[in-house]
């Protein structure tokens, strides 16, 4: 499920800030990234059996590398999944979501477009 007007959207910033911000906001890249795309997750265990939900936030390099870490990233659209062991993480509008987690999910990513702002390049 996307997640729109969250103030991160083409949001564009240089990588190391937003690892950073990602970071202290509990958001992981660990092994997530190629040279030109980052991905960064939140992870929301569940109740039900085999079941994750992630918040997923999406980038992708429009100057330097990733690897290098000189990337200057231009963020997309955030998402919410939901995980089924062991089948792989669904990010489809037909899946069901609670308004309890697209809350929880809307205030993680606010909170994250807040930290970002002093950092937003041109």
């Amino acid at each position: 499920m996307r997640i729109e007007n969250t103030g991160i959207d083409n949001v564009v910033i240089d990588l190391k800030p937003l690892d950073h911000i990602t970071g202290k906001n509990a958001f992981i890249r660990a092994g997530q990234w190629d040279y030109e795309r980052v991905t960064y997750d939140y992870k929301i265990d569940s109740n039900e059996q085999n079941i994750t939900y992630y918040i997923r936030i999406q980038g992708h390099a429009i100057e330097g590398d990733v690897d290098r870490g000189n990337a200057v990233i231009k963020l997309l659209t955030p998402l919410l999944g939901k995980h089924y062991y062991p089948h792989g993480v669904e990010y489809g509008e037909e899946e069901n979501f609670s308004e309890e987690l697209i809350e929880r999910a809307n205030t993680l990513l606010t909170k994250v477009a807040n930290d970002v702002t002093p950092y937003k390049k041109a």
